[in-house]
């Protein structure tokens, strides 16, 4: 298993300081968040400081020289899939190859829809997903794309360079479980980022026999022989308990644990604390699997 920190939305200087020191202490990867601004009664009614992933991401690629990172994570029914292929692609190349997109439907307390007129309707937002995912997977190609789709046309058009990363750089996906079409959208790319409905319709908690039942599903549907990951989100405490609350996971299937810092006060000092202590590193567990 794989191991990597989710940050929060923060100072612009102090992310690539921290990826840094994630690096020295042996973790994996670095993400986070990628939000045009998060509406403020989400926050205690207080503006949340946010800045943009790429430039800040673009810095962490310079600071740093083998730690995976990217976003977690990006709704591109809200960006122009062309434009993202060539910043992405930039990235891949600024840091030799260590670039991961994560993407979902995007979270709508983000002021990034609906407050500024992109579609918030939930079929929209899965076609322009669907779309998005297409035509960042044929503009890496380098080979000329026409592509024809409900929301984006494309006319011959070739991108060069293509990402350091081949066939592609890596794409996770939001999967809810037990939700068959949305299962099957992460089963075609390169990983699964687990999440579980409920009646209420919120996310439920995920136990390691979700994951189990998860890994069971993509094994059984997934017609690729690439490598896959599954991604579960999480935290643990900066001492040795850590390792014990996420052996169980590694042990059903889950190839990268990302260490949230979502609750408040999402200090520097508390963050750094749980940096230093290092991942909270299992026993027997894989870093991917094929099907």
């Amino acid at each position: 298993m794989q191991y990597g920190l989710v940050f929060p939305t923060t100072g612009v200087h102090l992310v690539p300081d921290l990826a840094a020191e994630a690096e020295a202490a042996g973790w994996d990867g670095v993400f986070i968040p990628d939000s045009i601004n998060i509406d403020p009664k989400f926050n205690a009614g207080v503006p949340m400081e946010t800045h943009d992933p790429w430039i800040v991401l673009a810095a962490v690629a310079l600071r740093t020289e083998s730690i995976r990172f990217g976003t977690m994570l990006t709704a591109p029914s809200r960006r122009r899939p062309w434009k993202l292929a060539r910043e992405l692609t930039t990235l891949d190349h600024l840091s030799n190859g260590r670039l991961i997109l994560s993407v979902g439907l995007g979270a709508l307390d983000d002021q990034g829809f609906g407050s500024v007129g992109e579609p918030v309707d939930r079929k929209t937002r899965v076609q322009l997903l669907n779309e998005s995912l297409d035509i960042l997977n044929g503009l890496w190609s380098g080979k000329p794309l026409n592509y024809t789709g409900k929301h984006f046309t494309i006319d011959n058009v070739a991108f060069a360079p293509t990402p350091v990363q081949q066939p592609r750089i890596p794409i996770w996906i939001v999967g809810v479980w037990p939700h068959d079409r949305s299962m099957a959208r992460a089963a075609r790319w390169d990983g699964l980022i687990t999440a579980k409905s409920s009646q209420s319709g919120v996310f439920d908690d995920i136990t390691p026999e979700d994951i189990r039942a998860m890994k069971n599903w993509i094994t059984e549907h997934r017609t690729a022989t690439t490598p896959f990951d599954i991604v579960f989100e999480s935290s643990t405490p900066a001492d040795d308990s850590a390792a014990s609350i996420a052996q169980p996971y590694a042990d059903v299937g889950v190839t990268w644990w990302l260490e949230a810092f979502w609750s408040p006060p999402n200090d520097p000092d508390a963050i750094r604390e749980r940096i230093h202590a290092g991942p909270p590193r299992t026993i027997g567990s894989t870093r991917s699997f094929a099907r």
